[in-house]
């Protein structure tokens, strides 16, 4: 099976990104973000079989498997990364995400994007979401975020700063997106930058972006928009339909 050239060069959609410069460092920090950003979101049963798609050094797999979740893997493109995951015997394997989703058909429970849908173009975005809706089980659930185009202060800027940004997203074009691909039941929700508690100023910060936020709702409302999400990111879950 031949590998796909993808658009994204600098920071492909095969691969993890947002590692800090101390890449055990980030064990612990995104760890924070993503027990409150996204554990939620998932099935609570413990046996759930999920795949991690550009899962980078692991910290979402390994955060699940220490909220016990026994039938996690993650894949991602770049040797590197994977290594680090290796060293702490983590399931993560070298792998490209549309060649291995083809591979795997109905083979998962949940299927999380650790990438931002943003670094595939409108095309290459429907084709991923058709094959992670194949991959996924009857009633399955696909997990997936991207770039809040909608925020006033920081959505153009995010979509600019990025030769490998193609679009960005509102909670409606999220929705659409999720639903040409044939996926049922979508919940979109904010991915919220400000919850790491032991630092007071986080406090401080959660507060002034609700402000923002509020007034954001306020001004929108003035144009007849119904937008309700500023966050930087948005995510949205989406069930493949039952037969």
């Amino acid at each position: 099976m031949s590998k796909r050239q993808l658009s994204a060069r600098i920071e492909p959609f095969d691969s993890y990104w947002q590692a800090p410069e101390d890449v055990e460092k980030g064990y612990s920090s995104f760890r924070t973000y993503y027990r409150h950003n996204i554990l939620p979101h998932l099935p609570t049963d413990r046996s759930t079989e999920i795949l991690i798609v550009s899962a980078g050094p692991g910290y979402l797999v390994s955060l699940l498997a220490d909220e016990g979740y026994t039938k996690v893997r993650g894949i991602d493109s770049d040797p590197e990364k994977v290594a680090h995951a290796t060293k702490r015997g983590l399931p993560v394997e070298v792998e490209t995400a549309f060649e291995y989703l083809e591979a795997h058909p109905a083979s998962f429970d949940v299927i999380v994007g650790e990438q931002e849908l943003n670094h595939l173009t409108k095309a290459e975005m429907l084709d991923f979401l058709g094959l992670a809706r194949n991959s996924l089980r009857p009633g399955g659930l696909a997990l997936v975020y991207g770039l809040n185009g909608a925020n006033p202060i920081v959505g153009a800027e995010t979509l600019a700063q990025n030769i490998d940004h193609f679009h960005t997203f509102t909670g409606y074009s999220l929705t659409q997106a999720l639903e040409l691909a044939d996926f049922h039941d979508i919940k979109v929700f904010p991915l919220r930058l400000w919850v790491f508690w032991k630092n007071p100023l986080n406090y401080i910060g959660l507060a002034a972006t609700f402000l923002l936020e509020l007034m954001c709702r306020a001004l929108f409302a003035l144009y007849g928009k119904k937008n309700k999400t500023w966050t930087k990111k948005i995510a949205a879950t989406a069930r493949r339909a039952s037969p």
